[in-house]
C-alpha cells in the first residue's frame, strides 16, 4: 500500500496536479490520456522511481505499455522492490 501512495505522489508532482493525482486510481489512463504526460514527465517518473525505490529501470524495460495506467506501472514498481528485496 505505501508503494500505491508513493507512486501517487510522485505522478501528482511529475505531473503538476496539485493534489488531484493523489485520488487516481489503477485504472487511471496515463499515456495518451493526460495532456501533461509527455516525454520529459516520462524520464522525470524513472529518476522518480529509482530515487524513491532504489529500483533501477533499464532501457529495454522502457516501453508505452508500462505508462498505460497507473495500475500498469504500479505492478511494474512492486515487481522491481520485490526483486529488490529478494537479493
Amino acid at each position: 500500500m505505501i508503494i500505491e501512495k508513493d507512486l501517487l505522489i510522485l505522478l501528482d508532482n511529475s505531473l503538476g496536479l496539485g493534489g488531484k493525482g493523489l485520488a487516481f486510481t489503477s485504472k487511471t489512463r496515463l499515456l495518451g490520456a493526460l495532456p501533461e504526460f509527455d516525454s520529459m514527465t516520462i524520464i522525470n517518473i524513472i529518476t522518480g522511481l529509482e530515487d524513491r525505490f532504489g529500483i533501477r529501470v533499464a532501457d529495454d524495460e522502457i516501453e508505452s505499455s508500462l505508462f498505460a495506467s497507473v495500475g500498469s506501472l504500479l505492478d511494474f514498481v512492486q515487481h522491481k522492490v520485490a526483486q529488490l528485496e529478494r537479493h
